[in-house]
């Protein structure tokens, strides 16, 4: 007897760790993991430390209030990349095959140099890339590039809707000949890639196309404000990035250029921007994909529900609802839409990578949906396909007034029409380096 409880004691504790070893198995088999490639630290920190905030708390929002995605739960770790290839290449290759069984359906470098070194990387694992407002222009062609997402606004678009900008305020298209357009850009693969759109739309329309480096991080401009000065643009496109962006305003003001006819790229557009400039600053205009405020209905959301219970990965309350709080919200909603689409199809479960893309490549967001999901106003409503992995291409215009951004336009269309030869043209000239066969969207 007591032999035989022995065994049914040694059975039961066996039984007891095989369904213990089963919980975490069983929890990863719903969960969905979002890894987060970060850099808190470094001379960019200050722009990204609140796009993290702003994806977590979307994804906290997510589990919290909506219980996941179709009752998937969200999951998600950081790891820091610096905001260097190198570092977002390690990150990637720790994240891609998830997290404790859950899968990665979406990836998002979060930085040029990190998303032109894992085009190839990501595309050979199955896994898409989003790069949201930066990265390949010439991956908004999906037959080429299956696994790369410049959703919403590429550089090449962003070059063009600052063009249609800048002729509203000239008067017209035809007002443009005869203009001088500065681009101040920082010396990198995000800042000239703009050159080649700007290249084709001054020989459009006949204005001098200015182009000026600002050597990584920044710290110094007067060579390159002195060069403005002499040459007395009728505009200045900002196209800097992290601190190189307050230094470029402060020298301009220094050097006599009117701050009110700088406009700031997507990535020289938020808070962290601008606050640092003090007076200098007031009167800097900027596009945006993602205008900055909190008073869209996502905030009140997320203001209920994690800022107000102390939920929040926020750490400078004043930076709820900046620009790039607000990308980080984008971003993430982006994402989340587009595994739901996925879901769709393939069943409310946590999805892979090959399923994931097809979720991007049929994310269709109208404003109903938008004003569904608290995104109304905040972001352009997205459609994406096989052949547009762009599905967007306008922004607002936004102005600094020394305390906060208040809009001035609604959304500048690109003239994706006249863009579209030279995304094409790119992206034939990749397939041939790399020996890439381009997909039949018509197939899809």
């Amino acid at each position: 007897m007591h032999a035989t409880f022995k065994r049914s004691l040694a059975a039961f504790g066996l039984a007891l760790g095989a369904c213990a070893a089963l919980i975490p198995a069983a929890q990863a088999a719903n969960e969905q993991f979002f890894p987060l490639a970060t850099f808190r630290v470094g001379a960019y920190a200050s722009s990204g430390i609140p796009v993290w905030a702003g994806m977590i708390d979307y994804l906290r929002y997510i589990n919290e209030v909506e219980g996941g995605i179709n009752g998937v739960k969200l999951v998600w770790q950081e790891c820091e990349t610096e905001w260097t290839a190198e570092k977002g290449i390690e990150c990637y290759e720790r994240f891609k095959n998830g997290l404790n069984g859950a899968p990665v359906a979406i990836y998002s470098p979060n930085g040029a140099p990190a998303a032109y070194a894992l085009a190839d990387k990501a595309a050979a694992d199955r896994i898409p890339l989003i790069t949201l407002g930066y990265g390949r222009t010439e991956a908004t062609d999906g037959r080429v590039f299956p696994y790369n997402f410049p959703v919403m606004l590429t550089f090449y678009s962003e070059a063009s809707a600052f063009i249609n900008y800048v002729a509203e305020r000239e008067g017209g298209l035809d007002k443009l000949k005869g203009k001088k357009i500065a681009t101040v850009y920082h010396d990198s693969a995000y800042g000239r890639e703009t050159q080649g759109p700007l290249a084709l739309l001054a020989q459009k329309y006949g204005f001098e196309n200015i182009q000026i480096a600002v050597a990584d991080p920044g710290n110094e401009q007067a060579g390159q404000w002195r060069q403005v000065r002499q040459l007395k643009p009728d505009w200045v496109f900002l196209r800097t990035w992290g601190v190189s962006t307050p230094v470029a305003i402060k020298t301009a003001a220094r050097f006599g250029y009117p701050v009110e006819r700088i406009v700031g790229d997507i990535w020289a557009s938020s808070n962290e921007d601008v606050l640092p400039t003090g007076e200098a600053g007031k009167g800097y205009l900027a596009l945006t994909p993602y205008p900055g405020g909190a008073n869209f209905d996502i905030h009140q959301r997320i203001r209920q529900y994690i800022l107000d219970t102390g939920k929040s990965d926020l750490k400078d309350p004043k930076s709820f609802g900046s620009v790039y709080y607000n990308s980080g919200l984008v971003n993430a909603a982006i994402a989340v839409e587009a595994i739901r689409a996925g879901q769709k199809h393939f069943g409310n479960r946590p999805l892979n990578g090959e399923e994931g893309r097809w979720g991007l490549e049929h994310l269709d967001l109208n404003d109903a949906r938008l004003k569904e999901i608290g995104f109304l106003g905040l972001m352009q409503p997205p459609r994406l396909s096989c052949n547009d992995h762009e599905g967007g291409g306008a922004a607002k215009v936004q102005q600094w007034d020394g305390r906060q951004w208040n809009l001035i336009t609604d959304w500048v269309q690109a003239d994706r029409a006249t863009l579209r030869p030279l995304i094409d043209a790119k992206a034939a000239e990749y397939a041939k380096e790399k020996g890439v066969t381009a997909r039949d969207c018509a197939a899809q």
